[in-house]
């Protein structure tokens, strides 16, 4: 446990960067087809969908990392 304060900032940091580039992709969309921002509700559940399975998949790597 004496790593948890340095998993968790370095999560912070590779989460704030997932972020910025997620933003920055959904504006050069916006930008190449000339409309707002605004994700549609279908895509919002498809992101919501594919986070869930991503933090399923990251709070799986615990269950499987070798005990000492």
């Amino acid at each position: 446990m004496k790593n948890a304060g340095r998993t968790i900032f370095f999560g912070v940091l590779l989460g704030a960067a997932a972020g910025l580039v997620a933003a920055m992709l959904l504006n050069r969309r916006a930008e190449k087809e000339n409309r707002s921002t605004a994700i549609t509700a279908g895509e919002g559940l498809k992101i919501g969908v594919l986070l869930l399975g991503l933090l399923r998949a990251i709070g799986s790597l615990a269950d499987e990392a070798p005990k000492k």
